[in-house]
């Protein structure tokens, strides 16, 4: 037996014949994945997007501080851009059809990491 995984919100689980009968967003699996499981790992990744959100907050206020004070800003234009879309991303991440997989999580811009408070 084979089963097709949804999990876009509303987590959904159905028999299936095969990989041809998957729908859009739908996932397939040879093994049924039980809501328990899935629902720990949707409260682990909520958790961990939530966690990184609030770790940016700091950064993007310094921003718009800096700007609202009219002093040279800690950063570019562009890093600041960067920095709101992978917020968005973050925002986005529990509609995605590869949520709640880590491996597809959002990936910070790389100059993130060199910010200090």
């Amino acid at each position: 037996m084979s089963f097709a995984v949804r999990n876009d919100g509303i987590y959904r689980c159905r028999s299936i014949g095969g990989p041809e009968e998957l729908l859009p967003g739908e996932v397939f699996s040879e093994v049924y994945v039980p809501l328990l499981s899935v629902g720990i790992d949707v409260d682990a990744e909520r958790s961990w997007r939530d966690g990184e959100l609030s770790s940016l907050m700091w950064l993007r206020e310094r921003h718009r501080d800096q700007l609202e004070i009219s002093v040279n800003t800690t950063l570019t234009g562009e890093q600041f851009t960067e920095l709101l879309h992978y917020m968005q991303d973050l925002r986005d991440w529990p509609q995605s059809p590869d949520f709640p997989d880590s491996e597809h999580r959002p990936v910070a811009p790389e100059w993130i990491a060199d910010q200090t408070e």
